[in-house]
């Protein structure tokens, strides 16, 4: 009896999911720590947020743009050593950032960690579905993992900024890094275990002539395949989230600030001449805790992939962000529950669009090309939605924190809307 049918994990799907676990959790910590760190920077440097907000965007965009580049190569080379070079990328650019002068040196740490970040989620879903026997376990633990990093990224960066320099923390946030890489070392596992167990084979090197997305010809006679009406309004979705994700998330720690008191002070925390009083900021510990909500929002989000359409799903999600963004500074500025409680509301609907969009794409996409259209997934999401934190860095000069909100709530209208075409005219394909 296969584990499959039998229900649990053996020892390789352990391996592996261990692998991928705490290398999801990486990349995330990673990448929602960076605005944590801004705060810092914004005072440090003496820059903008449309200058900084710019920077971050470039790396926040090759962590999208290399998912296509990333899978080819993953179908070349395997997933463990694009891991590890994701990993040791992630963890050097951390090292680059701790020794920053400015914004041009900021820019360049970031694109490193852009480019390193964006071989992760092609080759780590790719090994789950070529090694792990129990497929969905092993999507569900890596999710999970995933969300850990993004809820407690923040946090960790936070606490430790409370004791160190803003240039100790970066170096210390290398260690995940290493940690992973010493694991990954010492883990023992078949990529391929899963694809034999089905009955395949991966004796034979991909042929470059094949018409495989591997070759050229293969990636553009696929790519064109793909794009039907429905799917090519599917990726319209999840841009409208990832230009709406990244642009409210990337200054949010700053725009918190804004309107919290000060708690220490108030609650008499620490000395007021100490230096974790300095340091001491409440809206990085408020914006951890809208991410950890987050984590209930993806998993409500999931059980509703099974229960209801997912455009519907989408339509009402990205409907309910765009009221909850007109209206996320007035209720901020109403007193300290309203803004507990709007923040709430947002991270948890901001998270439980991702496993509906990600079960829509996979509805308006051909099983023999879900690779190839999860690799546009991240195109989307994390490329082309990198330009939010551009977006959001401009609008906060050029306007209020009320007009940023305002003028980011477009992409969630424009969002629902595109739902309700894909809805009444879309075709899926399983």
């Amino acid at each position: 009896m296969s584990t499959e049918q039998s229900g649990g994990m053996n020892d390789n799907d352990r391996s592996i999911t261990g692998f991928v676990m705490i290398s999801h959790a990486v990349v995330h910590t990673y990448e929602l720590s960076i605005p944590i760190l801004m705060v810092i920077w914004l005072a440090e440097f003496g820059v903008g947020t449309a200058i900084l907000g710019t920077a971050v965007a470039v790396g926040y965009g090759l962590f999208g743009i290399g998912a296509l580049p990333a899978g080819v190569l993953v179908d070349r080379f395997g997933s463990r050593e694009l891991v590890l070079v994701c990993l040791a990328g992630m963890g050097g650019s951390f090292l680059l950032l701790s020794i920053a002068q400015g914004v041009w040196s900021i820019t360049l740490a970031l694109c490193v960690w852009g480019i390193a970040a964006s071989i992760y989620h092609p080759a780590g879903l790719s090994l789950i579905s070529t090694g792990v026997e129990q497929r969905g376990t092993g999507f569900a633990y890596h999710g999970m993992a995933g969300n850990f990093g993004i809820a407690f990224g923040p946090l960790i960066t936070a606490v430790l900024l409370l004791f160190f320099d803003w240039r100790v923390v970066t170096t210390l946030l290398v260690v995940p890094s290493v940690i992973a890489i010493a694991y990954a070392i010492t883990a023992s596992f078949d990529e391929k275990a899963a694809v034999r167990a089905d009955g395949g084979t991966d004796t034979d090197d991909p042929d470059p002539d094949d018409g495989s997305p591997t070759s050229l010809s293969g990636f553009v006679a696929d790519s064109r395949a793909l794009f039907t009406f429905g799917f090519t309004i599917a990726i319209l979705v999840v841009m409208m989230n990832g230009l709406f994700y990244r642009g409210t998330l990337t200054f949010l720690p700053d725009v918190l600030s804004d309107f919290l008191p000060d708690v220490a002070d108030q609650l008499q925390l620490f000395d007021p001449d100490s230096p974790m009083a300095e340091e001491f900021d409440p809206a990085s510990y408020l914006y951890a805790g809208l991410l950890m909500v987050g984590m209930a929002g993806q998993y409500v989000g999931g059980k509703l992939t099974d229960r209801i359409p997912t455009e519907t799903g989408l339509i009402a999600i990205f409907g309910s962000l765009a009221v909850v963004a007109v209206l996320f500074v007035p209720a901020a500025e109403a007193g300290m529950t309203s803004l507990l409680l709007v923040s709430a509301v947002l991270g948890f609907l901001l998270f439980s669009l991702q496993p509906m969009y990600q079960a829509t794409i996979a509805e308006y996409s051909p099983p023999g090309d879900r690779g190839l259209s999860y690799g546009y997934t991240y195109l989307g999401t994390f490329g082309i939605g990198a330009a939010g934190a551009a977006i959001a860095g401009y609008l906060l000069e050029l306007t209020t924190v009320m007009g940023t909100f305002v003028g980011l709530a477009v992409f969630p209208a424009l969002g629902a809307v595109l739902a309700v075409v894909l809805y009444r005219y879309g075709t899926r394909r399983v």
